[in-house]
């Protein structure tokens, strides 16, 4: 997308946001472009809406302005705008992101704060998180539950530097491990009662459904699986869950919201017993499963 042409004729606030509003309302909307001035604004001079709305007569200064300028190039080429300033919030968690690291979603936000409200007498003891990403789930349960051992895996060593930097910014506890899982066996030191995941269940086929700014700014290895076998990670899961799950245990997963009731039974061929919910949007999204080991 050509942006050679776009110009500051101003550095008064109030002309930044109208040209913001000229070049992005046609593509994300007068909504989404608003929305992401005030980030912008939030983010680089530290104004919130308050009092970005009383500063619209000022101006800045021409290297902010320049900031600015980028900013909204990166913007028309669909460059995400957490990735532009670097972070997002999470749970109340400030979840700094990369090219290497998924952008967390408002529906996985969602099932965490389900997760936590159904834990609100008991915390588990201890948690792994399969595909940790950004680590944005797992610091998300450690902050909620800080005297649970929260463990969290990922096959990408960038993802995981990212994750770590993450957690000690936030001010949690969780042990990151590399690992594999379709290949490799994860051992733990000691079983856990919760496994959360939101694993790779975009199928190859459904990449000309999405847009610009996820496929060509997320890692695609945190995204999509083959078009022949979107229950990779599921299975893999569930066929390892009795090693990682003490006596009893809960287990929690992001889905595809064409294949809940095929997610679901990977799971019960392993013995857990679970139900499909949908999100916010009506959409199947979360499997929830117990299983009891004491019954095997």
């Amino acid at each position: 997308m050509n942006t050679e042409n776009i110009q500051f004729g101003s550095n008064r606030v109030a002309d930044i946001e109208r040209l913001f509003h000229k070049e992005l309302d046609a593509i994300y909307g007068a909504g989404e472009t608003r929305m992401m001035v005030r980030m912008l604004f939030e983010a680089w001079m530290g104004w919130p809406l308050a009092e970005l709305l009383m500063k619209r007569e000022e101006t800045i200064n021409q290297s902010d302005l320049l900031r600015f300028h980028w900013a909204l190039e990166d913007l028309k080429r669909g460059r995400p705008i957490q990735q532009i300033i670097g972070w997002t919030l999470f749970c109340g968690c400030r979840i700094e992101v990369d090219e290497n690291t998924l952008i967390p979603r408002p529906e996985t936000e969602e099932i965490v704060e389900r997760t936590i409200a159904s834990y609100l007498e008991r915390p588990p003891r201890r948690v792994l998180d399969i595909c940790t990403g950004s680590g944005c789930i797992a610091i998300a349960l450690a902050k909620a539950w800080p005297t649970t051992e929260v463990w969290a895996v990922d096959i990408s060593s960038e993802a995981l530097a990212k994750a770590r930097e993450n957690a000690a910014k936030n001010g949690v506890k969780v042990d990151f491990v590399r690992c594999d899982i379709l290949k490799e066996d994860l051992s733990l030191p000691y079983p856990v009662d919760l496994i959360v995941s939101n694993p790779p269940y975009i199928c190859e086929r459904e990449r000309k459904e999405m847009s610009t700014n996820v496929l060509d700014y997320e890692p695609g290895l945190a995204l999509f699986v083959p078009d022949t076998d979107p229950m990779l990670f599921y299975r893999r899961i569930a066929q390892q869950c009795r090693r990682w799950i003490g006596e009893k245990g809960r287990i929690v997963v992001e889905l595809n919201e064409h294949y809940g009731k095929e997610t679901l039974a990977e799971f019960e061929k392993e013995g857990a017993q679970g139900r499909v919910e949908r999100d916010f949007w009506g959409k199947e999204r979360m499997m929830i499963a117990e299983m009891d080991n004491k019954k095997r």
